[in-house]
């Protein structure tokens, strides 16, 4: 079992309503990465920006976004994931991609909808979180709003692992405005601190074409909550090596998932 993940967070100023320039900017943005990175996160709807007035122009699971993913991650040797909208038998989804070199794809549907910009009125809602293996790592990868929920992203002992919680890193995908950014930042480490895991979180700069402006703060965070690289408001690319035997002695030291309670979510 590997015992270090290297990730890699790509926090860019997303084109508007430009998949064609959002891959080529992108592309370039991750194309030295090869030989120093496990994992490529890019942020949430890297190919739009996030609009419901993109539904339109929705790609399906065929189109060339998730091609330009299986491309890259073969190129870079690692897992590429990221969200885009996608047309589905549901409708469209905000669908968060998780691509392998092999050019295996999983998907995870956004379940909370962010309601407060209507995209509850024109998006499918996904029902069921997903949190799989890469490079001996459990992850689990979920989409923006999502980081509000506590619940659906609890760490469970004993559920999907014997004797053992449900994932090991915590993955976010967002476009969060910077008006709220003190939230995103706290939410991030409380996400850390409660589930005994790593947070990896990525969220976009610049300027949208509603006007909205996103202040970056993309961030490593480590279980105790304290973070192991933050990247402030500037276009960048940084990656940071987790180690798993940290986590582990830290869920050996203060083992607080024992106490938890048992629920079922419906």
């Amino acid at each position: 079992m590997a015992r270090a993940l290297r990730v890699s967070l790509v926090q860019g100023d997303t084109r508007w309503h430009d998949p064609d320039a959002n891959r080529e900017y992108y592309g370039d943005l991750i194309g030295a990465l090869h030989g120093t990175t496990d994992l490529v996160v890019l942020p949430e709807t890297f190919t739009s920006g996030f609009s419901n007035d993109a539904i339109d122009r929705a790609e399906t699971m065929k189109g060339p976004t998730v091609q330009w993913m299986r491309d890259w991650a073969k190129k870079l040797d690692a897992a590429v994931t990221g969200s885009v909208q996608l047309r589905t038998e549901n409708g469209v989804s905000n669908r968060l991609l998780f691509v392998t070199p092999n050019g295996g794809v999983q998907y995870y549907d956004k379940r909370h909808l962010f309601r407060y910009a209507g995209e509850h009125e024109r998006y499918a809602a996904g029902r069921d979180r997903l949190v799989l293996e890469w490079r001996g790592w459990r992850i689990c990868p979920l989409v923006c709003y999502d980081l509000r929920f506590p619940v659906f992203s609890r760490n469970r002992l004993d559920v999907e692992r014997p004797n053992d919680l449900d994932y090991d890193l915590l993955l976010y995908v967002a476009n969060w405005p910077g008006v709220r950014g003190h939230a995103w930042r706290t939410l991030l480490r409380a996400r850390a601190m409660e589930n005994l895991c790593y947070v990896a979180a990525v969220n976009r700069v610049g300027t949208d074409g509603n006007g909205l402006t996103y202040a970056g703060d993309s961030a490593a965070i480590d279980f105790l909550g304290n973070p192991v690289s933050e990247c402030g408001e500037m276009e960048v690319v940084t990656t940071t090596t987790l180690l798993l035997d940290e986590l582990h002695a830290h869920r050996k030291r203060f083992p607080a998932m024992l106490d938890a309670d048992r629920f079922e979510l419906l």
